[in-house]
């Protein structure tokens, strides 16, 4: 009926009503096929929407073979990571060590720094194969036998223990781990096998008699 209405004599009264009534329609036809056919848009979080994801803590590589003192030394205290980058916390873990004790390095890698800050000894290892920054170990109070640029195997003696200097009651080394600015847990260096190694215990060979 709407199309007879269309088709109207043109001048008349009637067909230009009629004119617009078919061009409303002709315009809400093609208004609907355009929504029809657009593609559905991308829902995209917004700041009030976004849920923040914790950064991921940086990778520690157990890559140490020895600790820096003795074969198991006792932890003073241990690694208590600060809040924020200029809050109190402790940056590391304290040994238990003799004074002018060998002071070694857990892993491979080139000394970055020998020398005294603060009126304490100071020696940094940056460990091979870490990235970039690399990990870089830190060994305080110590008296340096290393050098700046000097290449240093695991296990190798790069100090010894100060008797004074340290924040400890008794003598200890304080060991700390950072990548660039962040300070790390030194402890995850080391390989459950070393972290957690008990005293060795001897087991009976099969076939061999007991000697009586």
């Amino acid at each position: 009926m709407r199309a007879n209405r269309c088709a109207r004599k043109p001048g008349t009264p009637r067909a230009v009503g009629a004119a617009r009534v078919c061009g409303r329609l002709i315009l809400l036809l093609l208004l609907t096929a355009a929504v029809l056919l657009a593609p559905a848009p991308r829902l995209t979080p917004t700041a009030t929407t976004a849920r923040a994801e914790p950064a991921p803590a940086p990778v520690v590589p157990p890559i140490g073979r020895t600790w820096p003192v003795a074969s198991r030394p006792s932890i003073l205290r241990g690694w208590e990571p600060p809040a924020s980058p200029y809050a109190r916390g402790h940056r590391g873990i304290d040994l238990a060590a003799a004074g002018a004790s060998p002071v070694r390095a857990v892993a491979a890698g080139r000394v970055s720094f020998a020398g005294r800050v603060a009126g304490k000894g100071v020696v940094s290892v940056e460990l091979t194969g870490t990235g970039s920054p690399p990990l870089r170990t830190t060994y305080e109070p110590v008296r340096a036998t290393v050098r700046k640029g000097d290449e240093v195997d695991a296990g190798q003696v790069v100090g010894t223990a100060e008797a004074t200097g340290s924040h400890c009651a008794g003598t200890c080394v304080h060991w700390g781990l950072r990548r660039g600015e962040a300070y790390l847990d030194p402890l995850a260096l080391l390989p459950p096998w070393l972290l957690h190694r008990g005293p060795s215990r001897l087991l009976p060979v099969l076939g061999v008699p007991v000697p009586r």
